[in-house]
């Protein structure tokens, strides 16, 4: 027993440095960005010669990126909305209904999640380009909200199965409708997945970059699209500021959802 202890031990350690080699390998290009945004070079050099905050007041100061920034964050909250709107009666169907081909839906739905984007992205842009959506803003919304979808079911779904429904049924023995249970009995029950499904849709959309550059036109452009258009052009640390600034609030939205999770979930 206390060999078999000891092999666990020593298994634990190897798995914890495994562990931490790959999060390291994955997130120090990330590290690199964000202290290349501060350097003084005119270029992307590391190490950075010195320190500044030049690039990212140039980047405040340039209407295209802002506008790019704006026109990500209002695409964004839209696709937010409708994916979630979608996936909730979505799961109400799957979790509840009780119908032929339920798994299939049920697949056909989280398909986007496990689809090549490239090859969804080839299909809708040639879809919506005999439907005159292309490098609109309804497109992008459109095929934004297809890709969060998932991730807006998964979450809800999973609230609704821990769900306890006799508590509904409770409430409509004791006078209320069906809608008005599930209104105000069932839905403030499963809110956190409801945020949770509207944050992970949100950022489905916000660092979106395939379908988006397929989307885009020279007057609609998300920041994803405008940062690996600049790419092509020149190595600014502009660039980096941007990426940083991108990861900055993906980790920030990140981290209030764990925070009211874990808060709601005492």
């Amino acid at each position: 027993m206390l060999l078999d202890y000891d092999r666990m031990g020593w298994l634990r350690v190897v798995l914890l440095g495994f562990t931490g080699l790959v999060a390291a390998f994955l997130l120090l290009p990330v590290v690199f960005i964000v202290l290349l945004s501060f350097g003084s070079s005119r270029w992307l050099a590391f190490p950075p010669p010195g320190w500044t905050l030049k690039w990212y007041e140039e980047l405040l100061a340039d209407p295209a990126w802002l506008d790019a920034a704006l026109t990500s964050m209002r695409i964004a909250a839209m696709a937010a909305v409708l994916a979630v709107a979608i996936g909730l009666f979505a799961s109400f169907a799957l979790v509840r209904g009780e119908f032929r081909g339920r798994d299939v839906l049920r697949g056909l739905l989280l398909t986007p999640m496990i689809l090549p984007v490239v090859v969804f992205a080839v299909a809708i842009y040639a879809f919506f380009l005999r439907l005159g959506l292309g490098g609109t803003t309804i497109g992008f919304v459109i095929a934004h909200t297809v890709l969060a979808l998932p991730f807006a079911i998964i979450p809800i779904a999973t609230a609704l199965e821990g769900f306890d429904k006799t508590i509904e049924d409770a409430a409509i023995v004791c006078g209320a409708s069906p809608l008005e249970a599930k209104l105000r009995v069932t839905l403030p029950s499963i809110k956190i997945g409801i945020f949770s499904a509207a944050i992970f849709a949100f950022l489905a959309s916000w660092d979106e970059v395939v379908v988006a550059i397929f989307m885009a036109s020279p007057t609609l452009q998300t920041l994803p699209v405008k940062i690996w258009g600049s790419l092509r052009q020149d190595l600014s640390p502009v660039i980096a500021a941007a990426s940083s600034l991108l990861v900055l609030l993906t980790l920030f939205l990140m981290i209030v959802t764990a925070f009211i999770r874990r808060r709601f979930s005492k």
